[in-house]
């Protein structure tokens, strides 16, 4: 009889602290050079943008109900990330945002684990029900989502920087 063990947990996943300002910045340029269709501004954008600001919106998303970022830490470079923030036309929905695994760790159980952290800041927060937006045609994000609990709601928006492309929502219970 073989024994199976399971994988090692070489990091842990924490809301941000402003003392993760430099580190999420990282994070931040590296998701937009990765990833350019997923999120809402240009790698040229956030370049520019000084490091004040990345360490003003880190300091308003580590504590409170309304928004909060959660990161998956080894001690290092950061390696995931995924945010939680809630729009005033659904009260009672938190909208997951910009979700991102580093290339070398996805498949690992690492996007789980930060939708989890999201989902149990949404639940403590009084919101019962997550909500995200995938390109239409990301089939392997979807695919990530769906083995989580999400489901594809049917309703579909347009891309709110890039015109020509449209996104799928899909929501679980937190």
């Amino acid at each position: 009889m073989a024994l199976t063990t399971a994988p090692v947990r070489t990091h842990t996943v924490h809301r941000v602290t402003p003392g993760d300002a430099a580190r999420m910045r990282a994070l931040r340029l590296e998701m937009l050079a990765d990833s350019p269709l997923a999120f809402l501004e240009t790698l040229a954008q956030a370049a520019a943008r000084p490091h004040a600001d990345y360490r003003r919106r880190i300091s308003q998303a580590s504590s409170g109900p309304g928004l909060a970022q959660f990161v998956a830490d080894p001690g290092g470079r950061l390696i995931g990330h995924a945010g939680g923030t809630v729009l005033p036309e659904e009260p009672d929905v938190t909208v997951v945002f910009a979700v991102y695994i580093t290339p070398a760790h996805r498949g690992r159980g690492v996007l789980a684990e930060l939708i989890e952290a999201v989902a149990d800041w949404s639940r403590a927060s009084g919101r019962p029900d997550l909500m995200l937006e995938v390109v239409v045609g990301n089939d392997r994000a979807v695919r990530a989502y769906q083995r989580l609990g999400f489901t594809d709601t049917g309703v579909r928006v347009p891309h709110p920087v890039i015109p020509a492309l449209t996104e799928l929502q899909m929501r679980r219970a937190a």
